[in-house]
């Protein structure tokens, strides 16, 4: 489902890396952080992605993973969804899908041109034997001109279609960048082991974009791909790929004072992953996993390789949902810390400190006594977080939307 403009150490060999950098290196963590959650709204189920249009209104937008995407306005969820996508996607099972509508981005100029963007799981037409379990859709739709709570169905354009081998590793995290250009995440297209197409796996394989963050110009038809991309001019890479070597990046985010990308890149079985995005880098995957081998071809330079920023193994986490820099008022404790949390429930944040990152606890009062599951997180125009998850409970599975506030 991530700090201030220190010296990236990560391009650094691979092999120096893994023995001085797994967790904190001296062993020391620092001291936690605290804030308090404040529910925003607990009326619909799997909160996956929250986006905020600019415009100054306040509104806060959230996708949920079986189709809609709903408005909180001054405090309050309103009644008709903003927009409903799921006649045009698959079917998705509520307790447990990584398919649906995953991700919403508002475009730069959205107050001038009603534009947004989202994207989601669809149907494959005539599928020949389960080759392919669905595919990814991009699609630009726009607000309507005389209610702005509601899309105008009618204005559906699809920029991009992504067929997807598995069910899982979508990706889906949507993000305009500081340049104006819409950044996209995209899994390995799932399986274990990254085990479709070439021989070295998606992650490694430039001639697709699944395992990769793309960078497209949505003004376009039906995009356009910005001349400074790495791979523009590279025989048999794909021109809108930013960078590879990821398994599937659950959410990340722009710092917005230092404009560094953070990447939350979910593991296989055993380490997740921290990692900051820069142009054209590659970040291993499926060579790495973490700081560690996992599947390495002979004669593989991993001195090329990007390393994270950040690991932690299997005993602390499950599945890491990437976050955000905080860049809020209300919490002068985080401030400049990267937040961040896993499926299982846990949150934490990471410290710069010299050239490394060190992680602490985030200590969240009035969290509830449910199951609960942290699916994403998100950031309103004040730079404040929020966070958004699900729990498994007597009476099904329950979604709800937190404010982080001072403690």
């Amino acid at each position: 489902m991530k700090i201030q403009a220190l010296i990236y150490w990560a391009l650094l060999p691979v092999m120096n890396i893994q023995t001085a950098c797994a967790g904190n290196p001296d062993g020391n963590n620092p001291p936690a952080r605290k804030a308090r959650l404040e529910l925003v709204t607990d009326k619909f189920i799997s909160p996956v992605n929250m986006a905020v249009p600019g415009d100054g209104s306040g509104r806060l937008f959230f996708c949920q993973k079986e189709g809609k995407v709903w408005i909180v306005q001054k405090g309050a969820l309103v009644a008709q969804p903003f927009l409903d996508v799921s006649s045009d996607m698959v079917k998705v099972n509520p307790a447990y899908d990584e398919r649906g509508l995953l991700g919403m981005a508002f475009h730069p100029d959205f107050k001038k041109n009603r534009k947004f963007y989202v994207y989601y799981s669809s149907p494959v037409e005539n599928p020949v034997k389960k080759v392919l379990d669905h595919k990814s859709r991009l699609v630009e739709f726009t607000a309507s001109a005389t209610n702005p709570n509601v899309a105008d169905p009618a204005s559906k354009r699809i920029l991009m279609e992504i067929n997807e081998p598995e069910s899982n590793h979508n990706g889906g995290q949507l993000q305009f960048g500081p340049d104006g250009y819409l950044y996209i995440g995209l899994g390995d297209g799932g399986g274990g082991g990254d085990k479709h197409g070439t021989t070295t796996g998606n992650g490694q394989d430039l001639g697709t974009v699944l395992g990769k963050i793309l960078r497209i110009n949505v003004n376009g038809t039906p995009y356009k791909v910005p001349a400074d991309n790495p791979f523009v001019n590279k025989t048999g890479a794909k021109p809108e790929i930013w960078a590879y070597g990821l398994r599937n990046p659950w959410r990340f985010s722009f710092d917005r004072v230092t404009k560094k990308l953070f990447a939350g890149d979910v593991g296989q079985n055993l380490y997740e992953e921290v990692d900051i995005i820069t142009k054209g880098g590659n970040y291993g995957w499926r060579i790495m996993e973490g700081y560690h081998d996992f599947n390495v071809p002979a004669g593989a330079d991993k001195s090329k390789l990007i390393a994270p920023i950040h690991e932690y193994n299997h005993d602390l986490g499950i599945s890491i949902t990437g976050g955000y820099v905080y860049r809020g008022n209300a919490i002068p404790a985080l401030k400049g810390l990267y937040v961040f949390g896993d499926y299982n429930g846990k949150s934490f944040v990471l410290v710069p400190n010299g050239k490394k990152w060190d992680r602490a606890d985030l200590e969240l009062s009035n969290r509830p006594n449910d199951n609960l599951q942290i699916l994403s997180w998100g950031e309103d125009e004040q730079g404040e977080l929020y966070m958004l998850t699900s729990a498994s409970t007597k009476d099904g599975f329950k979604g709800a939307v937190y404010k982080l506030v001072k403690d």
